[in-house]
């Protein structure tokens, strides 16, 4: 009978997981001027092991239901020992209903990242106080992935998480380094994402965007393409609405960063009705992949 017992749990606890996410890191270190690379593979296992190792937020993932990323950390510089300046591109993906297709939700660049890293030492995480560089930062885009996708399913309902993100910041506003404070020479930081996913009116329409291409659009183009592509064109012109009243802001960018390639090949098939329209949106709102969307009118 017991045998039987703990065969039941070990099978519960495969069904349902704490942790929401599966990371997948990946550090650049061929700048490092260091010989000791090994500090380099446990960076790695340490920075995955907090991302995926921890219980974000109180819903329970089953495995297949948790959010697949990839974050790729470049050390462009290695002042001292246990000193780093990188750069980090952070990307999610969304599985699509009715196909094996995945969906890259978030892709973003962050430039400028100062930490300082000792092995062995355990990474801890407070969201009411900054503790380190390293936490904050995970801690933050790990916030917004879940946000993302929670926005992707159902309206607005990251919220909760861009709240926790915006508090990340404004506590991490305390440190000295680089990438968290109101810098208006450079909005491509993580106080700006914050603040138009938290904080600014004119990007909600951003927000409503992603559940209108993800769950109104692409989780029906098997079931209902001509309304999943109308649903993708009205969540293109929210993303022009918000273009209009707020050029060059760091989420119509981002939004647009993950979106550009997969829309024009999804677009291509569309009635010639919705491609013309979608096109003239999408030359005003990234005019620098007009390529790109003018190749939709090709198809």
């Amino acid at each position: 009978m017991k045998v039987i017992y703990s065969i039941f749990l070990a099978l519960l606890f495969q069904s349902v997981s704490a942790q929401q996410l599966n990371f997948t890191v990946t550090i650049n270190s061929d700048r490092a001027n260091t010989q000791e690379r090994d500090v380099f593979n446990n960076m790695k296992t340490s920075f995955e092991q907090f991302l995926n190792g921890r219980n974000w937020i109180e819903d329970e993932f089953r495995p297949e239901e948790k959010i697949k990323g990839n974050l790729l950390i470049t050390i462009n510089e290695m002042p001292s020992v246990g000193l780093f300046n990188a750069t980090v591109q952070i990307q999610t993906v969304r599985p699509v209903y009715g196909s094996n297709f995945e969906s890259l939700v978030f892709n973003f660049a962050d430039r400028n990242w100062t930490f300082e890293y000792v092995e062995a030492q355990p990474l801890e995480f407070n969201q009411f106080t900054f503790l380190d560089n390293i936490s904050s930062l995970l801690a933050f885009y790990a916030y917004i992935a879940i946000g993302l996708d929670y926005d992707s399913f159902s309206p607005r309902s990251g919220d909760p998480f861009f709240e926790i993100a915006n508090n990340i910041v404004s506590n991490a506003q305390k440190s000295p380094r680089p990438g968290w404070s109101q810098n208006p020479s450079d909005r491509r930081n993580r106080y700006w994402l914050a603040n138009d996913l938290y904080g600014s009116q004119v990007m909600v329409s951003i927000r409503d965007a992603y559940y209108l291409y993800h769950r109104q659009g692409l989780d029906l183009l098997t079931s209902k393409p001509e309304e999943a592509y109308r649903n993708i064109l009205e969540a293109l012109k929210l993303v022009g609405q918000a273009s209009s009243a707020q050029p060059n802001s760091i989420l119509t960018i981002t939004f647009m960063d993950a979106k550009s390639d997969e829309v024009s090949k999804i677009l291509k098939q569309a009635s010639a009705e919705v491609k013309a329209e979608a096109v003239d949106i999408l030359l005003k709102v990234d005019p620098n992949n007009a390529r790109k969307y003018n190749d939709i009118l090709k198809g």
